[in-house]
């Protein structure tokens, strides 16, 4: 009889262990490499960035949204960054992505509506990878429009976009960094925020690519937003020496939102429209 109690306790005490309280889930723990092995420079891939897409905004973002104001930089007080790529998707798209997911690099990329259909499931890709944002559907300058059709280009991809992505839309940047009252006023309406850049790789201005790697890597200070195109090949050639700038300066780069979430600009730094990002006036909305 003790034999037989021994062995029934035993047996309960190992389906009690076998149960999915008992430890981590063994798919997410696979999927979550242990952190001294990733790359510097690099993110955990999933984690706060999808959280932040489930939740649409964190409370940061929602003040930062709030404030009606484009954005420029964040804080400068960690050891982040923020790799933006416009206009896409496009040819050199699948490319981009897998250099960014061989070494596990997070960005952000800014759509433009009427190329989402030209590669399909990049845009979920691009999502899963970091964040996606709206670029207007055509392009165009929106300060030259009137306010309705202004207002049609960022609505239309900003739907399209969420349904493509499959995640809510929280991130704007209007083309050519061109916006008035008028157009922060509409983002605004809409739950946008308007992000804008502090560092212009001049990829869209026909820098090769070792200049494109100097104007990125001279910007790679704490809260940088920066400013590529994921349509240029000399871009994706510089891709690798600006991933290993990060490593060495042991520099992160995230999401915008994971960015701002974790070294928020003070309402101050907001107002001051980009002054408080620590480059020339002139270098501020001026890409493409």
């Amino acid at each position: 009889m003790v034999v037989v109690a021994a062995a029934l306790v035993i047996g309960g005490l190992a389906l009690a262990g076998s149960g999915s309280g008992g430890g981590p889930h063994p798919q997410r723990a696979a999927s979550r490499p242990p952190a001294p092995v990733r790359p510097a420079g690099a993110t955990e891939p999933g984690g706060a960035d999808a959280r932040l897409a489930r939740d649409a905004s964190s409370a940061e973002m929602r003040r930062l949204i709030a404030l009606g104001r484009p954005i420029f930089c964040a804080g400068r007080t960690g050891d982040e960054v923020a790799l933006t790529f416009d206009d896409g998707p496009g040819p050199y798209t699948r490319l981009v992505l897998a250099k960014l997911r061989k070494h596990h690099i997070r960005a952000t990329f800014f759509v433009v509506g009427r190329n989402i259909s030209l590669v399909p499931g990049a845009t979920r890709r691009e999502q899963a990878i970091g964040a996606v944002g709206d670029h207007t559907y055509t392009h165009p300058l929106l300060t030259s429009l009137p306010p309705a059709e202004a207002e049609r280009e960022i609505v239309r991809t900003q739907v399209a976009l969420e349904h493509a992505s499959g995640a809510p839309v929280v991130l704007f940047r209007p083309p050519y960094g061109g916006h008035d009252a008028a157009i922060d006023g509409i983002a605004r309406a809409h739950g946008l925020l308007e992000v804008l850049w502090s560092v212009d790789s001049a990829d869209s201005l026909g820098a090769d690519y070792l200049q494109i790697e100097r104007n990125v890597i001279a910007g790679l200070h704490p809260g940088a937003i920066i400013l590529m195109h994921e349509n240029h090949g000399q871009t994706v050639r510089a891709l690798l020496g600006i991933f290993a700038a990060l490593a060495r300066r042991h520099m992160r780069a995230v999401s915008v939102p994971q960015l701002l979430t974790d070294d928020p600009p003070s309402v101050a730094a907001v107002r001051s429209d980009g002054s408080d990002c620590d480059v020339p006036s002139a270098s501020l909305g001026k890409g493409d």
